[in-house]
């Protein structure tokens, strides 16, 4: 009988590509993951709530990001842990799904991971872990259907007092102080696009644009679109003008195969000449015969072209961009034409008005349809250097999201930590009625939801302690809506502050947490089969290893 185990190549050393690396066992794989994550979210934990710090970033294009928000904070790290990289992904998702409560997520992630380990520690198996995480987030989201504001599920999205109420806490988050600017501004651009169907509300139709100079309060909204750059020629505004758009560009087509024109004398070159001028003016003067007054070209404009549009009073506009140049054909209501020929009356677009202004010595043309039917609303944002305008377009973006959520769902919750603190009292009441170990997991569950008052009170520089036994007083009591008023320092009732989140953006954020942590828990081994960098090793048929 042959030992295999006295063979050489046995074992998953000599089974995996030279250079492999294998983790198992709860110190290598378990902890070393729930350790990544934890050190993933204590980075995005600080910047939570409205108080939160700023992180500056570098990326690997030198680019620089001062900012709170976790989304961009995550994505631009470019993380490479593989557990850390699921707590991103988590993040991620949240972000598309919902366009806030990335940090939520993230944080509240890395919360449960400390607390498991602790349980890991204690000899708890991640298997009865993750079953009591299970039962702790199914609780949890019976719970916060009872905390929904009674009545709030009725809403008209076209009712600026309620939308603004909704989206405070979206942008005062990004914005603090300045969500009584921001927010009637985002309220106001995106009801002017909201169409009849409220559920088919598009994010995409409100644009932003970042113009250096001034302040906040000279942001203003413009039903249409801001383009940034001059006119081409020299007519500079029209009024009341139909508009044609060439995708190809308005300039002389070349033909696909090169050609070769033989001229003997100058009064053939004349000719020439003088036919390629009149085929220009031909096209341009149909153009202009179909009612437009304005041109907007995808590609170059020729000399000759726009001499010609010069002499029919028509103004040129160029949109390198193709996405710009179809957010601009929805706006106006125009069919983009391939090549510079006649436009059919349904094929030209309409605006109230094209201008070039000048806002803070930045050219822009603004076109501006104020009757409506126009589908895109554009918010004008000014500030003093281009990091504070990336920071307010974040919180634009935040708003703009969470209006899209509110057409969907538009319930709320009480905000400022009332309904973590609620959760946390009630899942700890349930915890003592379970009686398998998963009632410590579920009690550790319980234990995490502190992280978001301790937090919040951390970053506006008050006593946690104090913050978190007050706020558990309160909620003995009954008093379910009472949460932190960060400005005074002390507890209060959230309603009367009018401090509330919405339901989803709640329900999604501690879903995807929970899930994400279920899912690094479960991973018991990790197999990196490339070289983890430095030279290759090969296994050698005796056993050995040697170096290239």
């Amino acid at each position: 009988m042959v030992d295999l185990r006295a063979m050489p190549g046995s074992g998953i050393q000599y089974m995996l590509k030279g250079g492999h690396r294998h983790l198992s066992g709860l110190e290598e794989a378990v902890l070393n993951n729930t350790h990544a994550c934890r050190e993933l979210s204590a980075i995005t934990r600080t910047s939570l709530g409205p108080n939160g710090m700023n992180k500056m970033v570098t990326n690997h294009l030198d680019k620089l990001y001062v900012t709170n928000d976790a989304a961009t904070i995550v994505n631009e790290l470019e993380v490479q842990h593989p557990a850390a990289k699921i707590l991103v992904l988590a993040g991620r998702a949240q972000q598309e799904e919902i366009g806030d409560g990335a940090n939520l997520t993230i944080s509240f992630a890395g919360e449960l991971l400390e607390k498991a380990e602790e349980l890991i520690r204690m000899g708890l198996h991640p298997s009865e872990i993750i079953i009591g995480y299970t039962k702790a987030i199914n609780k949890t989201i019976e719970v916060l259907e009872d905390l929904v504001e009674k009545g709030s599920e009725n809403m008209d999205v076209r009712n600026k007092e309620e939308v603004v109420l909704r989206m405070r806490s979206a942008v005062a988050s990004k914005q603090f102080g300045q969500e009584d600017i921001l927010c009637p501004l985002v309220a106001d651009a995106c009801m002017q696009v909201c169409p009849k169907n409220p559920a088919n509300f598009n994010v995409d139709n409100v644009r932003v644009a970042k113009l250096v100079g001034g302040g906040l309060r000279n942001s203003t909204v413009v039903r249409g679109m801001v383009l940034k750059g001059d006119a081409v020629g020299s007519i500079k505004r029209a009024e009341k003008a139909k508009i044609a758009v060439f995708a190809g560009g308005v300039d002389t087509s070349a033909t696909e195969t090169k050609g070769t024109v033989l001229i003997h004398s100058a009064e053939q070159l004349e000719n020439y000449a003088k036919t390629e001028e009149a085929k220009v003016e031909e096209l341009i003067k149909a153009v202009a015969d179909a009612g437009a007054k304005v041109i907007v070209s995808g590609a170059a404009v020729g000399d000759m072209a726009l001499h010609f549009c010069e002499r029919y009073k028509l103004m040129v506009l160029k949109i390198s961009s193709k996405f710009e140049l179809r957010r601009f054909c929805r706006t106006t209501g125009s069919v983009a034409i391939l090549k510079l020929s006649q436009p059919n009356a349904d094929e030209l677009g309409y605006a109230d008005s094209v201008s070039v202004e000048e806002i803070g010595g930045t050219r822009v043309t603004v076109v501006k349809n104020e009757e409506g039917g126009n589908s895109v609303a554009t918010v004008v944002l000014r500030g003093s250097t281009d990091s504070i305008l990336d920071d307010l377009e974040r919180a634009v973006d935040d708003g703009v999201n969470t209006y899209k959520s509110m057409c969907r769902d538009s319930r709320i919750i009480p905000g400022a930590a009332a309904t973590e603190i609620e959760l946390a009292k009630r899942l700890k009441e349930f915890s003592l009625k379970e009686t398998g170990l998963d009632q410590y997991a579920i009690a550790k569950f319980a234990e995490s939801f502190e992280m978001v008052p301790r937090t919040l009170s951390e970053n506006a520089g008050l006593s946690a302690m104090e913050i978190i036994s007050s706020l558990y007083a309160e909620h003995a009591s009954g008093n379910t809506k009472v949460g932190i008023d960060l400005g005074e320092g002390v507890c209060k009732d959230v309603s009367a502050l009018k401090i509330w989140d919405l339901y989803v953006t709640k329900f999604f954020a501690l879903k995807y947490s929970a899930d994400a942590v279920c899912t690094v828990l479960r991973v018991d081994q990790i197999i990196m089969a490339k070289p983890a960098g430095g030279p290759r090793r090969d296994a050698q048929p005796g056993g050995g290893m040697d170096e290239d």
